[in-house]
């Protein structure tokens, strides 16, 4: 016999449907919880609420094989054969992060497909692959923020044993994974949850409705994240989630849901013995998220750093539109370098008030992930043109310098390695014609109202935005591609090599600038950057051993003084 159950507190009636059999009635218990035995589990199902006769499928359907319209099919974690049982784990403490998207990292678009190309990340050096998300949403291919099952991975990138076998692959190369997930609503097609009970709450976010985390009946809505987080740790054996947006998470309890998914993954943690890290994405720029629970606060082991990202962007190309008009100066690189945030307690002109709160000086730079692109910063440009589209490749060198030796924990976007010319848009694929005109409108008005004009945004619905935003794998041959490669994997090998490029301890940074360079003081290794279009002399705090690293030719070093021509950074040991 083989139970189904399902939650559906406000329903009358509840029966379970099974593929060519009759329907069964289910049994209400005071929970709110409705279960049936049946002798036969083989077939897919669905449920129906009250006297409605559309069959539903399971709000926490493990497999959506027709899509997320379709039926629940049942899925056995314990068939799939697993090759990791060595495996112990990659600590985010010293890693390097990669994030890609399954539907454009490879032509075909599958786990499978990107498990071949998983050796070139090990020669490349990062130690764990950030996917988008990859739970079930309607349509064959969108960004995955869309999602509607979260507990059913996509099916057209393969399924749960699609993601089994990648993860399995990653691990027997050495690599971590950390899985891109969203909780803060559904997506606008597919999402049948909120039918069965009370799982939005009134107020809304940016994407729709948002999570019910504190109203009646919140406790099972909580029970339903934090399960769904337990299961990609434990059931697929990743190593860390990535929680999306978690700023529109509204919560009011005394003990939030990110302490709970914290208290919840260290016990996991420790009954599997290896390293589960939780990485938010926040708009607070309150170190709270990252503080541990002992100290007061929520437990979690690290946060994407967006003001590293604008501090660096703007310095490189000069833009200062929207939220990057507080950025562009050597003095927001250096408190960001120092003290993790720039808006710490600061005016923030965007905002029109002052924002986020001052970084504890103990707190170490690992706790704040670092980029130079990823894919909202590229995706949510109008055309998704990447930097690569705009800048030297000596100022992408001495960007990519700059993000691999400071004090955070440094992640590439997929082709940032070889400056990938391909952009990354915003595509979708919503089959219902409403949704997918207002999506494409919505989009157009969007960067209008920034001042691009509507012809030049692309169509998400497109098919060609899509296809425009796939990896071309054929640069590698190209001598510039592979250039730009072989310089990055350099780079991160010496920051393998030299402790004092890994060392987190911000408090123990420091830097200097002036006339558009800066040196940043990493214990004995100095980093050096020129952002100016002439060659320039910058004196040392110290008398230079020998050059480690430079982006260009032309580097001189006289003692304690050191020539660098336009566009130029090096890495010097003292």
């Amino acid at each position: 016999m083989t139970e189904f159950s399902v939650w559906a507190p406000d329903a009358s009636r509840v029966r379970l449907r099974l593929a060519g059999d009759a329907d069964h009635e289910m049994r209400a218990a005071a929970d709110g919880w409705w279960r049936v035995e049946v002798p036969d589990a083989g077939r897919d199902y669905s449920f129906l609420l009250n006297d409605d006769e559309t069959p539903l499928p399971d709000p926490r359907s493990q497999w959506q094989p027709a899509g997320v319209h379709g039926p629940s099919r049942r899925y056995d974690h314990h068939a799939f054969q697993w090759s990791d049982s060595s495996w112990t784990g990659r600590q985010l403490p010293g890693s390097i992060l990669y994030e890609l998207h399954i539907g454009t990292f490879t032509p075909e678009g599958t786990f499978d497909a990107a498990i071949g190309r998983l050796d070139h990340l090990v020669n490349l050096g990062v130690d764990l692959i950030e996917l988008l998300p990859v739970n079930a949403f309607n349509g064959e291919h969108n960004w995955g923020y869309d999602g509607v099952c979260w507990f059913a991975p996509h099916e057209p990138y393969g399924g749960p044993d699609g993601l089994k076998r990648f993860v399995d692959a990653a691990h027997s190369r050495g690599l971590g994974v950390i899985l891109d997930v969203v909780y803060n609503h559904f997506g606008p097609s597919g999402a049948y949850a909120p039918r069965f009970g009370p799982y939005l709450a009134e107020q809304s976010n940016s994407w729709g409705r948002s999570i019910n985390l504190d109203g009646p009946h919140s406790d099972e809505v909580r029970r339903y994240i934090i399960d769904s987080v337990l299961m990609w740790l434990r059931d697929y054996h990743v190593d860390g989630l990535r929680l999306d947006a978690v700023h529109a998470l509204p919560d009011s309890r005394a003990v939030p849901i990110l302490e709970e998914l914290a208290v919840a993954v260290e016990s996991l943690s420790t009954h599997l013995g290896r390293p589960l890290s939780l990485i938010a994405e926040s708009d607070l720029n309150d170190p709270r998220l990252i503080t541990p629970r002992e100290a007061g606060g929520f437990g979690l082991h690290a946060q994407w750093n967006d003001d590293a990202h604008h501090a660096l962007h703007t310095l490189l190309t000069g833009e200062r539109q929207g939220y990057y008009g507080d950025f562009g100066s050597l003095e927001t690189l250096s408190d960001v370098l120092t003290g993790g945030f720039f808006h710490a307690g600061t005016w923030s002109s965007f905002r029109n008030r002052h924002h986020g709160r001052p970084v504890d000086p103990r707190v170490p730079g690992h706790r704040f992930v670092a980029y130079l692109q990823n894919h909202d910063q590229i995706g949510n440009r109008a055309t998704g043109d990447r930097i690569s589209a705009s800048l030297s490749p000596s100022l992408l060198r001495v960007g990519a310098t700059l993000l691999l030796t400071a004090p955070f924990t440094p992640m590439l976007f997929m082709g940032e390695e070889w400056a990938a010319s391909t952009p990354w848009q915003f595509f979708t694929s919503h089959p219902e014609p409403e949704l997918a005109t207002a999506v494409a409108l919505g989009r157009r008005r969007e960067f209008a109202s920034h001042g691009w004009a509507e012809v030049d945004v692309p169509d998400p619905q497109d098919p060609e935005t899509f296809v425009r935003s796939r990896l071309d794998w054929a640069e590698l041959d190209k001598p510039e591609h592979a250039s730009m490669l072989a310089f990055y994997k350099r780079l991160i090998a010496l920051r393998r090599s030299v402790p004092d490029l890994s060392d987190p301890r911000m408090h123990a940074v420091s830097v200097q600038h002036g006339d558009q360079f800066l040196l940043m003081r990493r214990g004995e290794t100095l980093v050096v950057a020129n952002f100016a279009g002439r060659g320039q002399g910058v004196s040392l705090p110290g008398v230079a051993r020998r050059v480690l690293l430079a982006t260009g030719e032309g580097v001189t070093v006289m003692r304690d003084r050191i020539e660098l021509p336009a566009e130029t950074s090096a890495i010097v040991a003292l």
